[in-house]
């Protein structure tokens, strides 16, 4: 069974790309891509998603077989059935391997966000017993499970191929809507900003009982609701900094 070996393949890569003059951020032009991804190709840290491979080899001047195989192969070197099939096997097998790792991860976060939603319930249940909660906390609780819910369940891995042929600061997906200005949304950062979000969204949902709680027995009743607004501003912060932050460096 032929495997993929990504430092050959990523210098493969790093080598067509000099014969034919171009910088990374050029041969990542040519294929709507940040300059980062290919970086990733040539240092072996990544391959190209396959359905780039087709763009990628024609961009570079050679075949899809000759960049599976890290070589120029002369037009009359016959090639046998059984390598071009394990070629296509071992494509298709790094897909799989990729299409599980999201799996996987997305189950882990799945797990991560109904314990901090058991949590919250718990906390919220005290805080009930204890004559401390107030209506007011439901706006905070509410958006943090919401987000949580869809970023650690439904939301998807990947964008759509326009996000990285255009710069798009809209995020959209049904009836979610995410606008950052500065930041561009592609497939380069979205993981980066996803992780950030669904790390946010889970570290809200089990610590904002405590913070509310925190706020409603250290300020007096009079300034109780200036204390709720800061701790929206706090909200709003710290959902918008770390997804700017992941958004402008690695996009």
């Amino acid at each position: 069974m032929f495997d993929i070996d990504k430092e050959r393949l990523g210098a493969f890569i790093a080598e067509l790309r000099k014969e034919k003059g171009d910088t990374q951020k050029e041969l990542a032009d040519k294929l709507f891509l940040s300059n980062k991804a290919v970086s990733k190709w040539e240092t072996g840290a990544s391959i190209p998603d396959t359905t780039l491979l087709i763009p990628l080899a024609e961009i570079l001047g050679v075949s899809v077989t000759e960049l599976l195989t890290y070589q120029r192969i002369a037009p009359s070197t016959p090639i046998d059935s059984n390598q071009v099939e394990d070629l296509v096997k071992a494509a298709i097998t790094y897909t799989e391997e990729e299409q599980s790792k999201i799996f996987h991860n997305r189950r882990q976060w799945i797990f991560i966000y109904f314990l901090c939603l058991f949590l919250c319930l718990a906390e919220i249940i005290l805080l009930y017993l204890g004559s401390q909660f107030h209506i007011d906390y439901f706006i905070f609780i509410g958006m943090s499970v919401f987000f949580g819910a869809y970023f650690c369940i439904f939301a998807k891995p990947k964008l759509p191929t326009y996000y990285d042929e255009n710069k798009i600061n809209i995020y959209s997906d049904g009836i979610f809507r995410m606008n950052v200005p500065g930041v561009s949304f592609n497939n380069s950062n979205w993981p980066h900003v996803l992780q950030a979000i669904r790390c946010w969204s889970v570290i809200s949902i089990a610590g904002y009982p405590i913070l509310c709680f925190l706020t409603a027995i250290l300020l007096p009743d009079e300034l109780w609701r200036i204390g709720s607004y800061g701790i929206l501003i706090l909200y709003l912060v710290g959902l918008f900094l770390p997804v700017y932050h992941a958004g402008r460096k690695y996009q």
